[in-house]
C-alpha cells in the first residue's frame, strides 16, 4: 500500500527499470497520470492515492514490465499534434518519422497547386502503408486544402486508419479517402495515375531478425519487417510510386538505417526519377530518401 504517488511511481520505476525498459521514470508517470486522468506533470505527488489504485496501477505496471508497448496499454499514440489510437494490429507510429512528415508538409506549403490535364487541380497526396494514417492525417492536419489518400491493406490496422480518420475530422483536419489495397498491385488508385504531387511512405523495412527490443515484435510482422535485406516492399511499390506521381511530383520514403542507399539504387534504376537524395532524422541517421518524378 502506496502512502503517496511519489512512492508508488518510485516504485514502478524500479520494477520498469530492472525489466529493461528504456525510459522507466518516464513511462511510470504516463501511466499513473493515465490511470487518474490527469496531465503527466500535474500528479499530486505528496497527496495518498484513490482508493484501488494500487491494484489498478500495479496491473498496468505489469504489463509495461513484461515489455508490452506503452501504446498498447494507453490505447493512443502520439504523432505530432495528433492522437491516433493504436493497439494490436497495427504498427505503432515512432517519433522519427514525423521528420518525413514535416517535410511533406514543408513542400506542400511552398508549392503551388500543379497543373493537370483539365487545368488547375488541388494538391494530391498519398499515404502508402498508412497503418494508423500517421502520415495522411499529419499532412491533412497541416495542409487541409490537400486531397489525402491513405492506402492499407491490413483488416486490422483499416479498422484503426478509419476511427484515426473520422477522429481527425471531427477536430478540424482535412478529409482523408482511407483506401484497402496492396501498395504493390499495378491497379491501386489508378484513378490517380499521374496526378499526385506527393507521395509519402513508412513501409515494412527492417531486415528479417530476432535482435530487436520485445516492443517491436507487437507490432504486425508484414508491418515492420521487408524480408531478409528489408527491401522487398520498397522495391515493389516504387512502379506504384511512378505510375501515381504527376512530373515534378515529389516523394519520400522512410527505410532502415542500414539501406539508404539500397533505396537510392532502387529508384535510379526504375527510370523517370530525378535528385533522388538521403534525408537524415534528427540523430543523423539517413532515414529516408526523397525524389522528384521526371518531366517527361
Amino acid at each position: 500500500m502506496f502512502h503517496t504517488y511519489q512512492e508508488a511511481l518510485r516504485d514502478a520505476t524500479e520494477r520498469l527499470r530492472a525489466a529493461g525498459v528504456p525510459s522507466p521514470e518516464w513511462d511510470a508517470r504516463v501511466l499513473a497520470a493515465h490511470l487518474i486522468y490527469c496531465g503527466h506533470m500535474d500528479i499530486p505527488l505528496s497527496h495518498e492515492p484513490m482508493p484501488g489504485f494500487d491494484v489498478a496501477y500495479g496491473a498496468l505496471v505489469g504489463r509495461r514490465e513484461a515489455r508490452e508497448p506503452l501504446q498498447h496499454i494507453l490505447g493512443t499514440a502520439w504523432f505530432g499534434p495528433l492522437e491516433l489510437d493504436v493497439g494490436p494490429g497495427v504498427f505503432i507510429p515512432r517519433p522519427e518519422t514525423e521528420v518525413l512528415a514535416d517535410w511533406g508538409v514543408r513542400l506542400l506549403q511552398n508549392s503551388p497547386a500543379g497543373e493537370s490535364a483539365t487545368g488547375r487541380h488541388d494538391l494530391r497526396v498519398v499515404d502508402l502503408c498508412a497503418g494508423s494514417g500517421a502520415l495522411a492525417l499529419y499532412v491533412a492536419h497541416y495542409v487541409p486544402q490537400a486531397q489525402v489518400w491513405a492506402v492499407e491493406l491490413s483488416d486490422a490496422a483499416l479498422g484503426y486508419l478509419t476511427r484515426n480518420v473520422q477522429r481527425c475530422a471531427a477536430q478540424g483536419g482535412g478529409p482523408v479517402d482511407a483506401v484497402q489495397c496492396d501498395v504493390t498491385h499495378p491497379d491501386t488508385l489508378a484513378d490517380l495515375d499521374g496526378t499526385v504531387d506527393l507521395v509519402l511512405s513508412n513501409p515494412p523495412y527492417v531486415p528479417e531478425t530476432p535482435d530487436l527490443e520485445p516492443e517491436v515484435y507487437h507490432d504486425p510482422h508484414e508491418a515492420v519487417f521487408g524480408g531478409p535485406d528489408g527491401m522487398v516492399t520498397i522495391n515493389a511499390m516504387i512502379p506504384t510510386i511512378a505510375r501515381l506521381l504527376r512530373p515534378g511530383g515529389r516523394v519520400g520514403i522512410e527505410h532502415d538505417d542500414a539501406t539508404s542507399e539500397a533505396v537510392q539504387r532502387a529508384l535510379m534504376e526504375h527510370s523517370g526519377f530525378e535528385e533522388i537524395a538521403p534525408l537524415p532524422d534528427l540523430t543523423g541517421t539517413a532515414r529516408f530518401v526523397t525524389a522528384r518524378r521526371g518531366v517527361q
